[in-house]
């Protein structure tokens, strides 16, 4: 504790007073002098004391902060490493005690069945993310006592504050996975895993407190589980799963959240493609750019997808499906629409050696952007297409950037094979046509898909739906609770 007899602004306050005190004796009878002097030493008095007591409040709080942080460290810590290493870097020790202590735990789950059950729709007639399924997950966080306990409960609105910070600052992030049933009759998630983390990558860049990934796919068992007749069945169909965190702080200061709330809703759909494939046409936009390097391109965040609405618009009116997005002076390729896209091109200087047998043909390159400057998102899909390609060992498959000077020489000289999009929605989607600074490219495979995006699109739904056993294929065993009686 700091002494205050020592403290130099106590030293000027003594002197400035002593010296008020001789001036004043001067100015007043010599009676009252003695009053003086007494005001001025119950006023310096009452200094000392009042910096004393401040010292020992300081001293105290301290205290406290130490003695928590030691009750803290062995609490039961359900977060991952790098999530706590991230925590304490932007939140302090403190903040990252509370959360290491109150993480999101499944067994605290409660399920309140609806007393209203929707009738379900005639699987033909769905359209995508339009009709929701009977309940929702739900879980409050709040920064002093961390994630309450998770519920599922009637789906029905939210009810928040008109100055939650989720409303003005686009505090905010999501994700999107599916649930299907296989031909087995089994239902399975499609690398969960993998959107769990993501999700968590999103909420930690908005300093949100991240889930555990077991406890969080224990809650969305249950939650799939309950909704399991939910899911249609067929080919193409599934139950669209959208786990969303928001800020609901009440607050109209840009600040971090106090409060969060982490919930799934489920949503029926049907085939991408309903008749078929159907390759669209991508128009390559000079002008506007979907994200930069180190900003929130590699998020599912709400504010990436706003503002593509108007330029999508723009290129619809001119007979595009989707937006070729663009990086940079030398038009770099980045996405195509909300989804990642892939180029299958013939290299321009071939090698002369000869393949050796089992390696893969070095004049041929499955290409798409990497994600080292942070600005594209790390889709699941297109992790499983790199995956599932190298492990073909047909042909290099390169994460590298590729400019649009590229693409159109590639296609000037005969070189470009297949242009395909990839998502959760979709899987893989054709491309038929470009367009660019005035002048259409042409993609060989034309109103068809093309035989490596084929390929992957059967080898990925053949996974999802069973026909393949696969690791990636997360089967939902039956639930540990008798929901039949809720």
């Amino acid at each position: 504790m700091k002494n205050n007899i020592t403290d130099p602004s106590l030293i000027c306050s003594v002197v400035t007073l002593t010296y008020s005190l001789q001036k004043m004796s001067h100015l007043v009878p010599s009676s009252f002098s003695p009053f003086i002097h007494l005001i001025g030493i119950l006023w310096l008095l009452s200094i000392t004391s009042s910096r004393c007591e401040i010292s020992f409040k300081k001293f105290s709080q301290s205290g406290v902060v130490d003695e928590r942080k030691k009750q803290s460290d062995p609490a039961v810590d359900r977060i991952s490493s790098l999530e706590t290493v991230n925590t304490n870097q932007r939140q302090g020790k403190l903040d990252s005690e509370v959360h290491r202590i109150s993480g999101l735990e499944a067994a605290k789950l409660t399920i309140e069945r609806t007393s209203f059950p929707k009738e379900k729709p005639v699987k033909e007639s769905l359209v995508f993310g339009r009709c929701f399924s009977d309940h929702m997950l739900d879980v409050d966080w709040k920064k002093l006592e961390g994630y309450g306990e998770p519920k599922i409960r009637p789906f029905g609105d939210l009810q928040l504050s008109p100055a939650a910070t989720v409303l003005h600052y686009g505090l905010e992030c999501f994700e999107g996975m599916k649930a299907f049933k296989g031909v087995d009759g089994k239902i399975r998630l499609f690398r969960p895993e993998l959107n769990v983390a993501r999700l968590n990558s999103g909420m930690q860049r908005l300093n949100f407190q991240p889930i555990d990934q077991q406890n969080f796919l224990d809650c969305l068992r249950e939650l799939v589980l309950l909704e399991k007749d939910w899911i249609p069945e067929g080919e193409g169909y599934s139950l669209y799963l959208r786990p969303t965190a928001i800020s609901t702080t009440p607050c109209l200061g840009v600040s971090g959240a106090t409060d969060v709330k982490l919930f799934v809703i489920c949503s029926p759909c049907g085939p991408y493609y309903p008749g078929g494939f159907k390759p669209v046409k991508l128009f390559a936009d000079t002008e506007y750019v979907r994200a930069w390097p180190k900003g929130m391109g590699n998020k599912k965040y709400g504010g990436n997808y706003g503002p593509t609405i108007l330029p999508q618009a723009q290129a619809a009116a001119q007979g595009y499906q989707q937006i070729l997005w663009l990086f940079g002076e030398d038009h770099v390729v980045t996405e195509a629409g909300a989804m990642n896209v892939f180029f299958f091109l013939k290299k321009k200087e071939t090698s002369s050696v000869p393949q050796k047998p089992g390696s893969p043909n070095p004049d041929y390159e499955l290409v798409t952007c990497p994600l080292s400057r942070g600005d594209i998102l790390p889709g699941v899909t297109r992790d499983s297409i790199l995956a599932l390609a190298r492990s073909w060992g047909e042909f290099e498959v390169n994460e590298r950037e590729l400019t649009m000077g590229e693409v159109v020489e590639a296609a000037e000289e005969g070189r470009l094979l297949e242009v395909f999009g990839c998502g959760t929605a979709a899987v893989v989607a054709p491309v038929s046509e470009i367009g660019y600074l005035g002048k259409e490219i042409c993609v060989p495979t034309g109103q068809s898909i093309g035989p490596v995006a084929e390929r992957l699109w059967e080898e990925i739904t053949s996974i999802q739906y069973g026909r393949i056993q696969h690791p990636w294929g997360l089967v939902l065993e039956d639930s540990q609770r008798d929901l039949s009686s809720l």
